[in-house]
Formats: structure tokens, C-alpha cells, sequence
């Protein structure tokens, strides 16, 4: 899987953020499957890996940069989401969620 997509970052509800995992948000133009993906996103030129989640619910896509830091709202990106890792899940609460998503992290920095 290799699928790129580019466009201007937009305003999202800032949940990742207020978890301790802010994302990146892009409107969706194409369909892709529900769930977290392995990925890197491409800033002026330099990449940074990233967990992508897309729900195909909706037109969104978020994607939290790992090791990044800094405001994106209006820049031009690219994202390229090279592996689905898992599906899409629900959390009795924020701690599971954020257990999970670090869980992820771990899964997208072990890989290559």
C-alpha cells in the first residue's frame, strides 16, 4: 500500500491534542478504508513518521507526526500511508485510548 495525499492542513477538535497526541488534519477527496496506518508526512521537504487515523465516516484524515512539534494550520503537506497497522477501535475511556495510541507509536517506530 502506498497511497499520497496532499493539501492544506485544516482546524480539527484538537482531541489528539488535548490526549498528548496532536494530529495533523486533511480533508479527504478520495475513499480510503477505516483504520490506523503507518505513514510518513512531508514538511518542506524533510519526513516525519506518522500514525495516520482515517475513519471513512468522515471526509478527515489525522495524523500525528512523531517527533515533531509546531504549528502546520494552513501549510501544504504530503502524507504517504504506506501500512495499515489496525483496525479501527472504541475505548471506554481517554487512558485506553491513549494507551492504545502509544501502543501504536511504538508499532509505526519499530518499523522501516
Amino acid at each position: 500500500m502506498n497511497i499520497i495525499i496532499s493539501g492544506k492542513v485544516i482546524e480539527g477538535k484538537s482531541r489528539g491534542g488535548k490526549l498528548g497526541f496532536p494530529t495533523v488534519n486533511l480533508e479527504l477527496q478520495e475513499k480510503i478504508e477505516s483504520g490506523v496506518y503507518a505513514g510518513i508526512v512531508i514538511i518542506n521537504g524533510k519526513d516525519y513518521k506518522a500514525g495516520i487515523f482515517v475513519n471513512d465516516e468522515r471526509t478527515l484524515l489525522e495524523a500525528h507526526l512523531i517527533g515533531f512539534s509546531g504549528d502546520l494550520y494552513e501549510k501544504e503537506i504530503k502524507i504517504e500511508i504506506k501500512k495499515k497497522i489496525r483496525e479501527v477501535m472504541k475505548f471506554e475511556d481517554d487512558e485506553e485510548l491513549k494507551a492504545q495510541i502509544k501502543n501504536d507509536i511504538e508499532t509505526i517506530c519499530s518499523r522501516e
